[in-house]
């Protein structure tokens, strides 16, 4: 079985600095207790309207991090000439929406092939692997290979929120995702059809020659669903690591965390 690496997404750490403008706490303490107990790779998202990563942050990270950068962005060319001029060890393509609270869906390789193409041909100019976050699906995997990308990321949100409303006693609330507020048997079946998909996505996308990373909504309770996979060779995982870090610590967190994502 292939080996799992644990890209740890230190950007909640920054969420916590930018609600105060403080820098407390430093993303950089952050990024030393990651590269110190069990990150294989450190993963961070330098969105268009720098609500969390800033630009310092990331020459800061670059400059500091004995493990490789996985740097997320969008297809922003003003990103991504930034993204060129760093040089990260591979940057993610992904969607991005300014309302949004986090990145919701997969990249729409289809609806902007034009301009994700580009990005590609940038990022490769400047010797820069290429990941796209894409929902998992053949087709989705078919153009990514097409397109000229190195890897794919599968977007495992929707199998989190199915997991996770079906795991859980919260009903309707503010927590709750509407969408799947649904009788028990139609999500399980929602469950199971989610699983399927990103296992099918991943055997096809590993035959293609692609490598397959997942993430999105991926914590201490589901991640074991992924490790069944043996053609996801890395997972990428933030807001759960960190949000228990509350409570437990970072060094701990990514302990736990590490413990359950190696095979």
């Amino acid at each position: 079985m292939n080996k799992m690496r644990l890209g740890v997404n230190i950007d909640h750490i920054a969420v916590l600095r930018e609600a105060r403008r403080v820098n407390d706490p430093d993303i950089l303490n952050g990024l030393f207790v990651a590269c110190q107990n069990g990150a294989d790779q450190i993963t961070i998202h330098l969105r268009e309207d720098r609500r969390h990563i800033q630009d310092i942050d990331v020459k800061n990270i670059m400059l500091h991090s004995t493990l490789p950068i996985n740097l997320e962005c969008s297809i922003n060319k003003e990103i991504l000439n930034i993204v060129c001029d760093v040089k990260p060890h591979r940057a993610t393509l992904v969607p991005e929406k300014r309302e949004e609270v986090t990145t919701e869906g997969g990249l729409d390789i289809f609806g902007s092939e034009d301009e994700v193409r580009y990005a590609i041909e940038l990022l490769h100019d400047s010797i820069i692997p290429v990941s796209l976050f894409v929902d998992p699906s053949i087709e989705a995997m078919d153009k990514s290979k097409e397109l000229g990308a190195e890897m794919v990321e599968l977007h495992t949100g929707t199998f989190a929120n199915l997991f996770a409303m079906l795991n859980s006693n919260l009903g309707s609330s503010n927590h709750s995702v509407k969408e799947f507020e649904l009788p028990r048997y139609e999500l399980s079946d929602r469950l199971e059809k989610s699983l399927e998909d990103i296992k099918l996505s991943a055997k096809h996308a590993d035959s293609l020659g692609l490598e397959v990373a997942a993430g999105h909504g991926l914590n201490y309770n589901n991640v074991h669903e992924m490790m069944k996979i043996e053609e996801i060779v890395e997972l990428n995982i933030g807001q759960s690591i960190i949000a228990r870090s509350v409570f437990s610590g970072l060094s701990d967190a990514v302990k736990v965390m590490k413990k359950l994502t190696t095979r």
